[in-house]
């Protein structure tokens, strides 16, 4: 596998596949049936047609309800996941609550320890649910037969959002910790197989998975790999003791103006064998979210500039190759065809 690699997003010139007409997530759906529609129109909202559309790219409405009527128990189980109770690894057991999404089946499942942003773990709008960006990656990755476990590590504090807050009500190392007791926890678990566990993050989440990757995990458990959405590296490459212990992939924006790429690059060349850097050209921060408009946010603790401005928005074509990227990573880890 290349290292260090640069995407070409817009041109696809690095892609074996080039991008393809028209992003699914902006795809656009009548809400009325045409003629000869098939009744399991009826059972459907326009939100679980976007998904089947998503899915089923380019089929007639048909064909997506005969995906629908075949994939119905596994995205079920997406769609609804469980509460969960746990304790964090700290030292004073601090007990935490996460989501946890399965398959449908006794397994066991491999499965990824996912870990939410600064933003925590919710929309911000009612009623209160997991944020788009982390259901549909939950969507993905169970339809690909894996177990998600979303640890809560704010709202289990009283905390909501730390992205404009000074020190860090709940620093990285403190999430680092909580996975730890995430990884116990799954490991218990008879649906879950306990050698094969992964780590997925996004930005203070991500930065949370590189503070992990040099730690001692559970014993009884294996985390194979790790993916970072464009964490914050320049604490560990100030840290020249910090060396990342399992396969570690940072995927990142070149654009990004609040965790920047470059001490993400150097980080990577430093350690060439464990650290595969993805880069994509002209993607902000937040660029997998599906269907979220490029905008400026003010008032950040901390960004690239230091002004506390950095952008936020959806970049179609990297987003697509994301996905295809975590798929191949954890197929990879995982010994998967």
């Amino acid at each position: 596998m290349s290292r260090n690699r640069r995407r070409e997003t817009f041109t696809g010139r690095a892609h074996a596949v080039g991008p393809r007409a028209g992003d699914p997530d902006r795809r656009a759906l009548s809400r009325e049936p045409g003629p000869g529609a098939p009744r399991c129109y009826d059972c459907f909202t326009e939100e679980m047609l976007r998904r089947i559309a998503g899915v089923a790219r380019g089929r007639s409405l048909a064909a997506a309800c005969a995906w629908w009527s075949a994939s119905a128990p596994a995205l079920a189980a997406a769609e609804q996941p469980e509460f969960v109770e746990f304790r964090s690894d700290d030292r004073q057991d601090t007990p935490l609550t996460g989501y946890l999404y399965r398959p449908a089946g006794p397994g066991p499942f491999p499965a990824v320890i996912a870990l939410h942003g600064c933003s925590g773990l919710f929309s911000t709008e009612p009623p209160k649910r997991l944020s788009a960006r982390h259901d549909d990656w939950a969507e993905r990755l169970v339809r690909q037969g894996y177990v998600v476990f979303f640890p809560d590590s704010f709202g289990s504090r009283g905390v909501s959002n730390v992205c404009k807050t000074r020190p860090r009500p709940v620093s990285v190392g403190r999430r680092a910790r909580d996975v730890q007791g995430a990884i116990a926890w799954l490991a218990r678990q008879p649906f879950v197989d306990r050698e094969r566990l992964a780590l997925l993050g996004w930005s203070h989440g991500a930065t949370s998975v590189l503070q992990l990757a040099d730690r001692r995990r559970p014993a009884g458990a294996e985390v194979r790999t790790a993916v970072a959405f464009y964490p914050g590296c320049q604490r560990f490459l100030a840290d020249r003791s910090w060396r990342p212990q399992i396969p570690l992939t940072i995927l990142i924006g070149a654009a990004d103006d609040w965790t920047p790429a470059e001490p993400c690059r150097r980080l990577a060349q430093r350690f060439p064998g464990m650290i595969d850097l993805v880069e994509y050209p002209g993607a902000f921060h937040g660029f997998d979210a599906p269907g979220q408009p490029l905008r400026l946010h003010t008032g950040l603790a901390f960004t690239a500039s230091g002004t506390g401005k950095a952008h936020t928005g959806t970049e179609p074509q990297a987003r697509r190759d994301a996905i295809r990227e975590v798929k191949l990573q954890l197929d990879h880890a995982f010994a998967r065809d």
